[in-house]
């Protein structure tokens, strides 16, 4: 892989993470709306912001042969992923509904080297592994004290993610654009979802709109950014920055609710942080023995 598409991945992986952070805040600032209510408005934003690239660059909705069955399938597991991941939310501490949220790029990475067939080292592992720790660190769940239905439908989420990233990642080496996965996965949530919205809508005042509305913008960002990423590189290579939304959640988190980290969390930071300097300096070093082979 050339170093300049591995970059763009990694910058555009870190994007989405931020947008996705902003949604996030969005969400909770809506207050006591459904959460497959929220859904719907988060898909509907993002596909009339596909729909708006579409026509504007004239790009065809058309799609080969050889993508249906993966586009159909990051529509499908992408819709999964999202309502089980709202409800995990709703129904679970948000520490734990993060952590299984985060499960998300370990799903990619398996997936991308039981379908996609790419190669995964024992370092990039490691790597991940020591992300994931600092993960913990960061939202310190409490699984314990959890229960059980909501959080096997939070790693359900995390499960549905990494195999829709798996088939962006496809899709991208079939040449498919990221406008038209884009479009058709959230017009595809929004018709899967709108049977429930019709009949058990319910009534929202005017903030909530808009801040839903804003959620939706942030998640329209926010998927352009990661489906450009898993066009660009593999996940192997590039999903361990996804943890850069634990930081920018933080961040935000200070700034509107003055939230303050405790000692765990700038532990859970710098791992993290360790981690993605090390995967940095070892595709670096890879990509350096690929070039003078």
């Amino acid at each position: 892989m050339k170093t300049e598409n591995y970059f763009r991945g990694m910058i555009m992986i870190i994007l989405s993470a931020f947008f996705f952070a902003c949604m996030g805040v969005c969400v909770r600032l809506a207050g006591d709306i459904p959460s497959i209510q929220k859904s719907f408005f988060r898909n509907l934003v993002a596909a009339a912001f596909a729909a708006s690239i579409l026509f504007k660059k004239h790009i065809p909705l058309t799609i080969k042969k050889e993508c249906r069955i993966p586009l159909l399938a990051r529509c499908a597991f992408g819709t999964l992923g999202i309502l089980c991941n709202f409800y995990a939310v709703d129904h679970l501490l948000v520490a734990d509904a993060s952590i299984l949220n985060k499960l998300s790029p370990f799903f990619a990475i398996l997936f991308s080297f039981l379908l996609l067939k790419e190669k995964l080292t024992i370092w990039q592992g490691g790597f991940v592994s020591l992300a994931f720790i600092g993960c913990l660190f960061i939202v310190k769940p409490g699984l314990a004290n959890a229960n059980l239905v909501p959080a096997l439908i939070g790693v359900c989420g995390g499960l549905g993610a990494g195999i829709a990233y798996t088939m962006v990642r496809k899709l991208g080496s079939l040449g498919m654009k990221g406008p038209v996965i884009v479009f058709y996965f959230s017009f595809f949530s929004c018709l899967f979802v709108a049977p429930w919205i019709l009949f058990r809508f319910s009534p929202m005042t005017l903030k909530q709109t808009v801040i839903l509305l804003m959620a939706g913008l942030f998640a329209a960002g926010g998927q352009f950014s990661v489906t450009a990423a898993y066009t660009y590189a593999p996940a192997r290579k590039i999903s361990i920055y996804d943890y850069s939304q634990i930081i920018f959640s933080t961040i935000l988190g200070f700034l509107l609710f003055g939230e303050i980290p405790d000692q765990y969390s700038f532990l859970g930071y710098g791992l993290i942080i360790f981690a993605s300097f090390l995967m940095f300096l070892y595709n670096r070093r890879q990509d350096r023995i690929q070039e003078a082979s």
